[in-house]
């Protein structure tokens, strides 16, 4: 008892308090939760705590169906179809917390997802729906395991992994969507031309090594020049 009597006395003295512990309630279980709408691929929408909670699926990512940049993406649709009928083909859903932030910079909450205790997270990436993406330690338990279920889909050259270098390490890229791997115009490490539109919609793109390429901010990725022509960007320099 006196050590800590000892530390007691010294934190009244010096004006301190406890600190708040960390929360991380729910982070070695799961709770079961109602699903009120599927959004997309990765997210949707639960009653949680009483009221209606936008929650992203942590650790992976899928292409957009209704992005105010990107629009509909390819995949998109599809994701979103199966992320649907994952949840309502389950007689119970629910979600798991990892030990970090549980809201993301959108204030939606970040969890894992469980359709009568299989992962739909791992689902999805096994069925080459998604790709392992935003990964932001320590919200990182399972991300061995997503990586597993992604190589699996990408080795068969599955859903998003179909067309080579329309899932990337940076997103998805839509130029890339329907061309063989005899047609691709590059590697995955080739396409770093940046496709950005303006405040007045203009289609900029930006090439690696020009004044304001490391500070744009990408709606497309592309391989050549010339394919950021065919979709209506100019240089630049223009």
């Amino acid at each position: 008892m006196k050590p800590f009597i000892l530390l007691l006395s010294l934190l009244l003295l010096s004006g301190c308090t406890w600190p708040d512990p960390t929360d991380t309630g729910g982070t070695a279980g799961k709770t079961a939760v109602e699903v009120t709408e599927v959004i997309d691929g990765d997210t949707v929408k639960i009653i949680y705590e009483g009221k209606e909670t936008t929650v992203r699926y942590l650790l992976v990512d899928t292409p957009e169906t209704n992005h105010p940049r990107f629009g509909e993406q390819p995949f998109g649709p599809e994701a979103t179809q199966r992320n649907r009928e994952l949840i309502e083909q389950a007689q119970q859903i629910e979600i798991e917390f990892d030990v970090g932030d549980r809201f993301d910079d959108y204030d939606r909450l970040l969890a894992y997802f469980y359709a009568d205790g299989e992962s739909i997270q791992e689902q999805l990436l096994e069925e080459g729906f998604a790709r392992v993406a935003y990964i932001f330690p320590p919200n990182t338990r399972y991300v061995d395991e997503f990586r597993d279920a992604e190589s699996d889909a990408k080795n068969a050259e599955i859903g998003i992994w179909e067309y080579e270098n329309y899932s990337t390490d940076r997103g998805f890229n839509a130029e890339a969507y329907g061309q063989t791997a005899t047609e691709s115009t590059g590697t995955d490490d080739d396409c770093r031309i940046k496709g950005n539109i303006n405040r007045s919609g203009n289609k900029i793109y930006h090439l690696p090594g020009s004044p304001s390429y490391d500070e744009t901010n990408p709606e497309q990725w592309f391989c050549t020049e010339q394919q950021a022509r065919n979709a209506g960007f100019r240089s630049s320099g223009q």
